[in-house]
């Protein structure tokens, strides 16, 4: 049952998948409409600027046209173009900036206050308010939260993705973390 469950999970978009390795360019257009908006918002979360973010998303998708071929159906159809948007956006990066910024500030511990003032913003706010401090955030630490919180990977996976050792990711998603922390601190007390 558990191995029927997992099959069907990596089955979901396979027709189109294989409708588009015979370059079917209906089923190409469909798993745009299904895919795109999610990978858009992936890469939009790394790069923090939305024309590269639908340059890189419309690119990623070219690229697995491309090598549609190669896809093996070992893992879903959306990790795999996933982690082409996501190589794609950190690629841009790597071209127009370093990824880590090494932090000159000193860290100090979060103050403990931070529930009360949640618990005083509507979900509206503090969404916007999350959203506020990511994109304020050093290209290395925001790159770090998003891979692990939104996308899922755990430490090996992003030591690969970022070729940096799992303790580096691990300590420098603690930091950002923590530096996401003050941000937010500093978003809520400007709007009390």
């Amino acid at each position: 049952m558990i191995k029927d469950q997992k099959r069907n999970t990596i089955d979901i978009h396979i027709d189109l998948v294989k409708a588009c390795k015979r370059n079917d360019r209906k089923a190409q257009f469909r798993l745009y409409e299904l895919y795109s908006k999610a990978m858009f918002n992936t890469s939009l979360r790394i790069v923090k600027d939305r024309q590269i973010a639908e340059d890189i998303m419309q690119e990623s998708f070219l690229s697995a046209y491309t090598a549609i071929t190669d896809f093996r159906e070992e893992v879903p159809f959306g990790v795999w173009l996933k982690r082409i948007v996501i190589n794609k956006s950190l690629d841009h990066l790597r071209k127009n900036r370093p990824i880590f910024e090494e932090l000159k500030e000193e860290i100090l511990p979060v103050d403990e206050q931070e529930d009360r003032n949640e618990s005083q913003i509507d979900n509206e706010k503090l969404i916007h308010s999350i959203k506020t401090a990511l994109l304020e955030l050093p290209d290395g630490y925001r790159i770090i939260l998003s891979l692990s919180l939104f996308e899922g990977y755990d430490h090996e996976e992003i030591g690969r993705i970022l070729n940096i050792t799992t303790s580096t990711s691990r300590s420098q998603l603690t930091r950002a973390k923590r530096k996401l922390k003050e941000k937010l601190n500093k978003i809520i007390k400007h709007h009390d």
